[in-house]
């Protein structure tokens, strides 16, 4: 008996499970697979898209470390590639840009989508929620191709309608989409026009999760709309603050390549021009693949980095965090 358990446990650690239980896992999938195929099929164009453009990547990105060679195998090099790039000058005002960008974006935009759901919540009137709910998240839907154009007509020295309104009170035409002190300022504005209604269900659906319970309670202890707000509402959806704050910090250094590239033009391009828009053009344009890589990898590392930092802030200040 002894042996014979022995033998068992051998086998368990080996892997080698018996031939029925074997065959009775592969029913259970088999089953589940075909109860619940329709969910599968809607599942796997995702699944496809993240495998080929975030996890295949992810092995490519050796070539940051190598010198790509027509006929393989590529030469190793190092962090040679990792040298060029911080050498360079353009690459460091590239990431200034970057940051500063970015941080006007977290700062201004962010903050935007709550204040939406807070005000949406206080609606009482069904279809006027529902009005205004269409309106704000309609830009979303829109390109950047489309929204580039409506801000580029807007903004208008000559017939656009900010400057018709701003000329009403004695103001001098302005060439916004030229102005290298205004344009960051557009990035803002445009992205925050077209994410703030769509970023806000999130919070509206935590905001609908809390316990009504709570604000009855507020309510028989005397406190008014603006207090319930304050100590009902936005405690309630803390949690979810804090776990986009974090996702958010991971594509820091994003800030939009779609975005920056309709909005760009060569007056304004070397106060716009972010870390993507330099991978764009050093990997596509001219074809250096590596430091395209490097630079890709950098940031990368960098997004890491800055997930961690927002999800230990996070915990110290909120209590939350991603795990």
């Amino acid at each position: 008996m002894v042996a014979q358990s022995k033998q068992s446990n051998l086998a368990a650690i080996r892997g080698n499970v018996p031939k029925a239980e074997s065959d009775q896992h592969a029913g259970f999938l088999a089953r589940g697979i075909r109860q619940w195929w329709p969910y599968y099929a809607m599942m796997a164009p995702g699944i496809i898209f993240f495998v080929l453009f975030h996890y295949l990547p992810i092995w490519e990105s050796k070539i940051a470390f190598e010198q790509l060679r027509i006929i393989p195998p590529n030469l190793w090099v190092g962090l040679k590639h990792f040298q060029l790039l911080f050498a360079s000058p353009v690459f460091w005002q590239v990431l200034l840009n970057t940051l500063i960008i970015s941080g006007m974006k977290m700062a201004f935009v962010f903050p935007v989508p709550i204040i939406v759901a807070l005000m949406l919540n206080e609606v009482r009137s069904g279809s006027l929620r529902k009005f205004i709910q269409s309106a704000v998240y309609l830009p979303h839907f829109l390109s950047w191709v489309v929204i580039a154009g409506v801000f580029i007509a807007a903004l208008s020295p000559s017939d656009g309608v900010v400057n018709d309104i701003t000329g009403m009170f004695g103001a001098a035409p302005k060439s916004f989409m030229t102005d290298t002190g205004a344009i960051r300022w557009v990035l803002v504005y445009s992205e925050m026009w077209r994410s703030a209604g769509w970023d806000s269900l999130l919070y509206l659906a935590a905001i609908i999760a809390i316990d009504q319970a709570l604000y009855d309670a507020a309510e028989m202890d005397g406190a008014n709309r603006w207090q319930k707000i304050w100590h009902v509402t936005i405690p309630g959806i803390v949690p979810t603050i804090a776990t986009l704050f974090i996702l958010n910090a991971g594509i820091f250094l994003s800030a939009d390549l779609n975005q920056v590239i309709n909005f760009t033009n060569d007056v304004v391009r070397t106060q716009i021009d972010i870390v993507d828009t330099y991978v764009y053009r050093i990997g596509l344009q001219t074809g250096e693949y590596s430091l395209a890589t490097a630079a890709g990898l950098f940031k990368a590392v960098l997004g890491m980095v800055l997930i961690l930092m927002a999800h230990l802030f996070s915990k110290r200040l909120t209590g939350k965090g991603v795990w």
